[in-house]
């Protein structure tokens, strides 16, 4: 009997909640898959009221007796990796067998100083708000095809000659660009044998791994970092990742056919935040939006940077919906809004004095747009402790109806708190 496949994916600008989502959903997988993107995405699962921040290791990992895939569209940090899974072993967790993919690419010292060099360089108002993880010059390098694989780290001799000749380039920008020192050739190469070393056990054919459990009748669950709005094509470009988080990124990023994907959840808050620079046209800039930071923990899991929070936009919603071809959502932190008299939720935008009901493809037309809002009432009470639909308050049933008739996709798992047990499940 073939394994049931999912995908899930941040319909927003990340930050939605999906490590906590994914990690509900493991429970009923035997594989859970890393499909893209690195180090600047941070996943945060809470199990017996303890915190674990995932940054590159997929969120399966807490699930002994499961498989957990890094595959080719991964970008790896191996100090990240390795530092992850010793703070696991320090805590005493036992974890989910873990593959790495040969083909995944590595994020070498010169990628993070470049990244930080090159953003220190743009002037005000075109920075990006990267997170100096190296992410994009990494990616940069895979498709200009002088990167470094997982595979040359266990390879020394294909490792010389490939390191001699991007170190020869990278070196001519760090000096005659950015002025910076030359890095030292010996000293980045005995690095990377040493993460070889350490990564030969772990390596494998990850989209192998992902095919012979899917024919084995094992179910394989599908885990994008980012999301829909910062996808490299699909998102508000040029404040974008470096890789394509939405629903084509999990087959690209694994190896794995789209007509064999059976459903694609969507994660979304039951508000809106963003990390970084770019457009948010719900962006509540007063009061509003510190309550939802403090009452949300909105600070990044990777920098800890304030993340700029306002109200649930549908529009955005509406698109990624499409744009991944979605058959649920997933609303999380429901709760944060339990002490709100009244709640808004953007429906429409206004540019240039017209209302418009789709999102732009165009960031210079989303930069213009005004949220049309409609209000809903609150429910000023705690829902901290409901675990069916049916014990919700009615006003936050209507909310989350509302969400459903408009996106037009059932919302089948809702978030009202930050443990695994804090879920109400609806045809998942």
């Amino acid at each position: 009997m073939k394994g049931r496949t999912d995908i899930v994916i941040g319909v927003q600008w990340g930050d939605e909640g999906k490590g906590r989502v994914v990690d509900v959903l493991a429970a009923d997988a035997g594989v859970v898959v890393r499909y893209q993107g690195g180090a600047n995405a941070g996943h945060t699962v809470v199990v017996d009221n303890e915190k674990y921040v995932f940054h590159l290791l997929p969120s399966g990992i807490l699930y002994t007796g499961k498989s957990c895939v890094i595959g080719n569209g991964v970008v790896i940090d191996p100090d990240t990796l390795f530092e992850e899974l010793d703070g696991l072993a320090a805590r005493g967790k036992k974890t989910a067998k873990l593959v790495v993919s040969h083909a995944a690419h590595i994020v070498m010292p010169y990628h993070k100083i470049i990244d930080k060099l090159a953003e220190g360089a743009r002037s005000e108002g075109t920075k990006i708000g990267t997170t100096g993880r190296g992410i994009g010059p990494c990616y940069a390098d895979k498709y200009e095809r002088i990167g470094i694989r997982a595979e040359d780290l266990v390879n020394p001799d294909v490792l010389r000659d490939k390191l001699s000749r991007t170190l020869k380039i990278k070196n001519d920008i760090l000096t005659k660009i950015y002025g910076a020192d030359p890095l030292d050739f010996d000293e980045i190469y005995e690095k990377a044998l040493a993460w070889g070393r350490r990564m030969e056990p772990m390596l494998g054919d990850a989209f192998l791994e992902i095919d012979e459990a899917v024919r084995g009748g094992r179910n394989v669950l599908f885990e994008g970092a980012q999301a829909t709005l910062l996808d490299i094509d699909h998102g508000t470009y040029p404040f974008v990742t470096s890789s394509s988080p939405c629903a084509g990124g999990a087959c690209t990023g694994s190896g794995f056919g789209p007509s064999r994907i059976d459903r694609s959840i969507g994660v979304a808050k039951a508000y809106c935040t963003r990390v970084g620079e770019g457009p948010f046209p719900t962006e509540e800039m007063g009061e509003v939006g510190e309550e939802l930071r403090q009452k949300g923990g909105e600070f990044g899991a990777t920098t800890g940077r304030p993340r700029r929070c306002g109200w649930c936009d549908l529009v955005a919603v509406d698109y990624a919906v499409k744009v991944n071809g979605l058959d649920g959502l997933a609303l999380t932190k429901l709760d944060v809004l339990d002490g709100f008299d009244e709640i808004k939720i953007c429906t429409a935008y206004e540019i240039d004095g017209k209302i418009r009901k789709t999102f732009p493809s165009s960031c210079a037309e989303l930069a213009k747009a005004k949220p049309v809002y409609a209000t809903l009432p609150g429910w000023k009470c705690d829902i901290s402790k409901c675990r069916t639909f049916d014990e919700l308050p009615q006003a936050a049933r209507d909310y989350v109806k509302y969400i459903e008739d408009n996106a037009e996709v059932p919302v089948v798992l809702i978030g009202v708190g930050a443990g695994r047990e804090d879920t109400i499940r609806r045809g998942l």
